[in-house]
């Protein structure tokens, strides 16, 4: 508190949200203890040794590195097999991959979680530039219930058809809670009732390592999620990965590299060491993040708002959401953030067109890697009623000063 002008009112709220949230914090302590066991546990079966974090270039044929990574990530996911790769430029990219890897024409994709958010509508309805609209698979929908959960009744009436059914275990731009593993499981078990041979396909961006089972284990075929959230532990500076049954991650590979080819090449350049050490430290780092979003979520409610989740809620991803109220109030919150950031402190975000969104964005990230969203961050659409959603925080610390900083700007600002 020594370092920034707090408001003193600001101050005596910060200090009240610290003991409302002691029990929340204990319980994710655990969780980052429990996790970070098993991740020690998969690289110690999986015999890592110095040589697997050199990389490799041109075609990249028999990298060892790059095929131990694939079975660590896969043994901590509760899959068969993954693909861990550098160049998947993001989440949206990867789970594109898995989609196009698995469907063919006339096929339908089914979302059972109602419209999947922003980004992914171009890759699955945009005409004429390669969506998979263009390619002849078709797109069906479930939406969710009015209270945000999934209505398992209108998926067991639609899956009975489809090729794919889609999962999104976050809630995108929307108010929706996110996805319990719990859940994801009655929803897998609501498809297969209707459908065995379905694949079910899980978006498990931001949500992965919160809980201690991954969707894979309680019954998706498929997940898939990028590396500069949760799994790249803050460290991994790009990548994504695919995770399932073998069969589909080698589709998924073929879609990736070339048919025949898949995993058998792709260099690794100099990101293994980046890579394994980020999924090391990944545990730990999910842990501050979601001590970070429960405390502003604390403030936030102190205030008056009414995030999502609530401090006190369980938590199944890493983002906080809430209605800002006015477009000055979203666009302070977001400044506040990147005042309080390591890096680009000074600079003052301002709402702008963003690739893949139908609105103005204002974002704040002012972090060691582009975009990384496992840092502290946050960002939303220009448009009523201004939510705003806040992820990531790489130390607890540094992101409880940004939280108090975003308020402050935000709401007390004289």
């Amino acid at each position: 508190m020594a370092f920034f002008d707090y408001s003193p009112e600001l101050v005596e709220a910060g200090k009240k949200a610290m003991e409302l949230c002691a029990p929340q914090f204990a319980e994710f302590d655990r969780m980052a203890e429990y996790n970070g066991e098993r991740v020690l546990k998969a690289f110690i079966d999986n015999r890592i040794s110095d040589i697997h974090m050199k990389g490799t270039n041109g075609y990249g044929y028999g990298d060892d590195g790059r095929d131990k990574l694939d079975a660590v990530f896969a043994q901590i996911l509760g899959a068969e097999d993954a693909l861990v790769r550098h160049n998947f430029v993001n989440g949206t990219h990867a789970i594109t991959t898995a989609l196009f890897g698995i469907l063919r024409p006339g096929d339908e994709l089914l979302s059972v979680t109602g419209d999947p958010y922003d980004t992914m509508q171009g890759v699955i309805s945009g005409d004429g530039i390669g969506s998979l609209k263009d390619f002849g698979v078709k797109f069906g929908k479930v939406d969710l219930l009015p209270d945000g959960t999934p209505d398992y009744d209108g998926i067991k009436r639609r899956a009975g058809t489809c090729r794919m059914a889609y999962i999104q275990r976050s809630r995108g731009y929307s108010l929706r809670p996110s996805l319990s593993i719990e859940v994801i499981a009655k929803i897998c078990e609501a498809v297969r009732s209707v459908n065995p041979d379905c694949v079910i396909f899980t978006d498990n961006c931001y949500g992965e390592l919160v809980e201690e089972k991954e969707p894979v284990s309680v019954g998706a075929d498929l997940i898939a999620g990028s590396l500069i959230k949760n799994l790249g532990g803050g460290i991994a500076e790009t990548g994504g990965y695919i995770a399932g049954r073998k069969d589909l991650v080698e589709l998924c590979a073929y879609r990736l590299n070339a048919p025949g080819l898949g995993k058998e090449l792709g260099c690794t350049l100099e990101t293994p060491r980046d890579m394994y050490l980020g999924f090391y430290y990944a545990p730990g780092v999910v842990c501050e993040a979601i001590k970070t979003a429960i405390y502003a979520q604390c403030m936030l409610e102190l205030l008056g708002k009414n995030p999502i989740p609530r401090y006190c809620d369980d938590h199944n991803d890493i983002v906080t959401c809430f209605d800002a109220g006015t477009a000055d109030a979203l666009i302070g919150f977001c400044q506040g953030i990147q005042a309080a950031s390591p890096v680009d402190s000074y600079a003052a975000p301002e709402p702008s067109p963003e690739p893949g969104y139908t609105d103005e964005v204002v974002m704040a990230s002012g972090s060691f890697t582009q975009g990384s969203t496992i840092e502290l961050s946050c960002d939303g659409p220009l448009r009523e009623p201004y939510t705003c959603y806040l992820q990531g925080g790489l130390n607890f610390a540094a992101s409880r000063a940004g939280v108090l900083l975003a308020v402050q700007n935000a709401y007390f600002k004289d």
